[in-house]
């Protein structure tokens, strides 16, 4: 069984509803980082050369429901034309008598871009009447682009299927579940993940399913100052997730059952706060009361490096360190390098969250990258092992 993807779809004279992931940073009225708009840019030029008519609809930032300017798409209308190199027509709403005129007379190959999708309230209740208006505006041909909200039970993800005939993936959505499904249900071994950030609880899913799938796995950020807590290191000010210690020795407990390798950081770089100059490098087992641990050090960089290059996948999440302050990125943006390099030798590897996909960027070795993830929470919740709604939603067939 497998999704109905844009390739099987004809689209030569019909108007076809693309839900795209235009999520994208703005400053200053114009789009600070357009990743995620090429990242989309193959799917709409497909749908383009077939002689679709596009309607395109995406959602920015939290507008909690009402119109907000500085959550416009319009800036976004502006640099899709400049990428596409190709007018892009503008509504200033995604439903209505404007957005109904406007899909109308859209000739093959024209594209129309919708106005924010939550400037209505109704996009995140998965309201039943919003989602027949917004499938009003296509000829029952949706395709999802949108991994990135493919968590979301929301209206223009689910709710709107239920009113086309067709619902596809996009190739940027089909790229996403290519290379985590294959991560999850056939990998090359070994399989070993990298996961990094702030807390315990936000991975507890993923560590617990990766730990039946993976060999081995790489923990650093801060959650690894829970683990040593739950293993009675002394932490000093480093952050630590008190009520989760014990899920984190528990979780310990069951790798050594499972045969499971978690390996820890041994060397950590301290200082007194994350915008102190002074640093050191210590032992994790050697951390001083009023210092806090902010990035991996030199010994378990070359540790973490080793693992890396023995690996056949790779699936990495979340910072090593504090990334966002230059003197605690050495270490993610080492293992940035490792993973590349690893990559370069046969390796297959995925990376998401949005600090982890800025490291292999500033480290200039993204396109050594098997695939970088544009969906954060998304594909945490795939690597938990659970279903997205907007995947679910999508034409089912046997191929």
């Amino acid at each position: 069984m497998r999704k109905l993807s844009i390739r099987d779809l004809n689209l030569a004279g019909k108007r076809v509803f693309i839900r795209a992931d235009f999520n994208v940073p703005l400053e200053n009225g114009q789009v600070f980082d357009d990743t995620r708009i090429r990242a989309t840019l193959p799917t709409l030029r497909l749908a383009i050369e077939r002689g679709g008519r596009l309607v395109v609809a995406s959602h920015l930032g939290r507008p909690k429901g009402k119109p907000e300017s500085k959550f416009s798409l319009r800036p976004v209308a502006v640099r899709l034309k400049e990428l596409l190199g190709r007018p892009v027509i503008f509504s200033s709403d995604c439903v209505g008598q404007e957005a109904l005129s406007r899909s109308q007379v859209l000739k093959d190959g024209d594209l129309l871009l919708l106005e924010n999708l939550r400037f209505h309230a109704e996009e995140e209740k998965n309201d039943e009447e919003f989602s027949r208006q917004l499938a009003s505006l296509c000829d029952s041909i949706f395709v999802n682009d949108a991994f990135g909200a493919a968590h979301r039970a929301h209206a223009s993800v689910v709710g709107i299927t239920r009113f086309v005939k067709e619902a596809a993936a996009g190739l940027l959505m089909e790229q996403e579940l290519s290379y985590l499904g294959k991560a999850l249900t056939n990998p090359e071994r070994p399989f070993l993940a990298i996961l990094g950030g702030a807390k315990v609880s936000d991975k507890i899913e993923v560590i617990e399913n990766l730990m039946k799938i993976a060999n081995t796995m790489l923990i650093g950020g801060a959650m690894a100052y829970t683990f040593f807590r739950a293993k009675k290191f002394t932490t000093g000010k480093s952050l630590v997730e008190e009520d989760k210690t014990d899920l984190a020795l528990s979780l310990l407990g069951e790798a050594v059952e499972r045969s499971f390798r978690i390996v820890l950081p041994v060397d950590h770089v301290l200082a007194r706060s994350p915008d102190d100059s002074q640093t050191q490098v210590a032992s994790v087992e050697a951390t001083p009361a009023d210092w806090m641990g902010l990035d991996i050090g030199p010994k378990t960089i070359e540790l973490f490096c080793k693992e890396i290059a023995a690996a056949k996948t790779i699936v990495w999440n979340g910072p090593l360190g504090m990334f966002e302050k230059p003197a605690f990125a050495n270490g993610t943006l080492a293992i940035a390098r490792a993973v590349a390099d690893a990559t370069s030798a046969g390796a297959t590897s995925i990376v998401g969250g949005g600090d982890s996909v800025a490291a292999v960027e500033r480290s200039g070795v993204a396109q050594k990258i098997s695939h970088i993830s544009t969906g954060g929470g998304a594909s945490l919740e795939f690597l938990a092992g659970e279903k997205l709604p907007g995947v679910e939603a999508l034409t089912t067939y046997e191929a």
